[in-house]
């Protein structure tokens, strides 16, 4: 009996923790400028300081547009993983499609405030922005097809 008890409490405390543990992988993990033109870039593509100032402008002004919207995304979202986990799938389903919709107002939110980023660089400058752009996409398939290959052909995800 004792066996037994032990195993149920080893159980739920095993369970608790991977709970509570943060998610794995890439989730949560990479925060910059998703999409974005950041410090990084603007270096890269040596901004004058008049663009840097744009862009930092540019990229306050969204968030403090787009605040409301973030807010009730990330509201949703928790009320999302409640109902989920609470097996209230009509709760869930319905919030499921406002989680939706919330998530194409910011994509449109994102690819507006892209191009005016856009609008801020020089011809060279956005040249050089789509040349660093497809050299990312090749290094990530190359990376994907690695793992693939690395593992037996399966797919990663």
């Amino acid at each position: 009996m004792k066996k037994i008890i032990s195993a149920v409490a080893v159980v739920a405390l095993g369970a608790s923790l991977a709970i509570a543990a943060p998610h794995g992988g890439m989730r949560g993990e990479h925060r910059g400028h998703r999409g974005q033109i950041g410090p990084e870039m603007e270096q890269k593509l040596n901004l004058t300081d008049t663009q840097k100032q744009q862009m930092k402008d540019m990229r306050a002004s969204f968030k403090q547009q787009n605040e409301p919207l973030m807010t009730a995304f990330r509201q949703t979202m928790r009320d999302y993983r409640t109902a989920k986990e609470a097996n209230d799938t009509a709760r869930a389903e319905s919030l499921k499609a406002t989680l939706d919709g919330q998530k194409a107002q910011l994509k449109d939110a994102r690819q507006a405030q892209h191009q005016q980023m856009l609008s801020i660089l020089t011809a060279e400058q956005r040249a050089q922005l789509e040349s660093m752009k497809a050299e990312r996409k090749a290094k990530r398939e190359a990376r994907q097809q690695e793992r693939q290959q690395n593992s037996g052909g399966q797919p990663q995800g």
